[in-house]
């Protein structure tokens, strides 16, 4: 009984770690939604969480060759930039905090429309996040490395009711949660609290019985 009581009080332990190991790691610039059909029309939503102990004061986003972005979404507090080629073309915007940006532990989200072009394979969204201090994450390598850039993969152009339908479902859905984009982080943290109840009870059994 003993042992069993040490081992239910380490187990929630090691899982409250790796669920914050989780939570940290799918941490990062996001673009959404994850996947689109080519030669469509859509609303794309960057969200950015603050990682650091200090404030998000600026986001830049490269906008892939691949997308035409038309229209932003005022943020209250925040004022954006853009950049065009030669054709007019946007081919980046940058948010700038008028105010205290987004401080420790708060996240914010950016939602500009766009066509995606009929040929596209996916689209590769590079970002900058400047923080208070000076310092920048670029967000900006493959998938798996520290810093990856967000990928949306682009499937074959629908036709008819099915484009129309997947093209209001974009307009009204809102970005995924952390939990969505990583499904185990609820799991772990599911399993982490009935672990941590059975050790309460095993505990309280325990001490009735030397009672």
């Amino acid at each position: 009984m003993k042992n069993m009581k040490k081992w239910l009080t380490i187990i929630p332990a090691l899982f409250a770690a790796a669920f914050l190991f989780a939570g940290v790691a799918s941490a990062h610039v996001t673009v959404s939604p994850n996947q689109v059909p080519a030669d469509s029309y859509q609303k794309f939503t960057v969200k950015v969480p603050t990682e650091k102990n200090v404030p998000t004061v600026k986001v830049k986003v490269e906008i892939p060759k691949d997308v035409d972005i038309a229209s932003f979404e005022p943020v209250p507090g925040w004022k954006y930039q853009v950049e065009k080629d030669a054709n007019g073309k946007i081919t980046s915007v940058t948010w700038t905090a008028e105010g205290q940006g987004l401080l420790p532990e708060q996240f914010g989200e950016f939602n500009m429309m766009g066509k995606v072009a009929a040929n596209a394979k996916s689209l590769a969204w590079k970002a900058y996040q400047t923080y208070k201090d000076g310092s920048v994450v670029k967000w900006i390598g493959p998938e798996g490395s520290d810093y990856p850039a967000s990928v949306t993969q682009v499937t074959a152009a629908g036709t008819g009711e099915a484009t129309a339908d997947h093209h209001h479902a974009s307009m009204n859905a809102t970005d995924q949660t952390d939990s969505d984009q990583n499904p185990w982080a609820l799991y772990l943290a599911i399993l982490a609290v009935v672990i941590s109840t059975i050790a309460l009870i095993v505990n309280f059994v325990g001490k009735e019985k030397k009672a």
